[in-house]
């Protein structure tokens, strides 16, 4: 798009605290500060690349993310609860350089969790010409990823299902538990980090998007999860 468009788009991205409202549980055993807080703590605070492909489509919003912060300041963990895929993935590069100041339980320095949004915006020097339902727009145009390949696993074992973020490259770049036992996740994530993906594609290019799958879990008998879907 040049700037002799008639439409003309200035793209920003600011960030902001979340409520603590996510879909994910943070990890027992560990401090869970308020986004308020935990902003007090940032040392380091990279600014998201705004996607190009989200930007012609006219995708912008927030994407949720918990954080995982550990006892130097750096961010050993993130993981999405929301957002567009374009978003997400530019998140979650950018979340995984900032650095923050050691958190501190009585003398020694601490891990700790908080929420992050980061969000996308997109301003308009002629709102008239904004397209009315953008995201629904482009998600008839993109054909979903697909599994390609995943080892054998027993048809016994429990699931857990998982809303995966598959990257253009067809690996998974982060993952979500909708349902199932939450003790199974750390297991699921490394199973499911072994299948092959058919990435997704708008025209002829690969895009990330979201899959929901159930990933068998072994070890874990499956009548024991039906009796126990939530963990606990």
């Amino acid at each position: 798009m040049t700037s002799s468009s008639a439409l003309a788009l200035l793209a920003g991205c600011w960030l902001a605290a979340l409520p603590a409202a996510a879909q994910e549980t943070p990890s027992q055993g560990l401090e869970v500060l308020n986004p308020k807080k935990a902003a007090k703590y940032i040392l380091k605070q990279e600014v998201p690349e705004y996607p190009p492909l989200a930007r012609v489509n006219f995708i912008q919003g927030s994407v949720r993310l918990l954080v995982k912060v550990g006892r130097e300041g750096q961010v050993s963990e993130a993981h999405i609860l929301a957002g567009h895929p374009f978003l997400a993935v530019a998140a979650l590069k950018a979340i995984r350089n900032w650095v923050y100041r050691p958190a501190r339980s009585r003398p020694a320095p601490a891990e700790f969790q908080t929420f992050v949004d980061m969000n996308f915006a997109l301003r308009y020097r002629k709102l008239e010409q904004l397209p009315r339902q953008p995201e629904m727009d482009l998600r008839r145009q993109v054909r979903p990823p697909e599994l390609a390949e995943k080892p054998a696993e027993s048809p016994s074992a429990a699931t857990l299902r998982l809303r995966l973020l598959v990257g253009p490259e067809g690996s998974v770049v982060d993952s979500q538990p909708l349902a199932g036992m939450a003790m199974m996740l750390d297991e699921a994530r490394e199973n499911v980090s072994r299948w092959k993906f058919r990435p997704a594609r708008w025209g002829t290019l690969a895009v990330p998007w979201y899959l929901e799958v159930d990933v068998p879990v072994q070890g874990w008998p499956a009548s024991r999860a039906a009796a126990d879907p939530g963990g606990q």
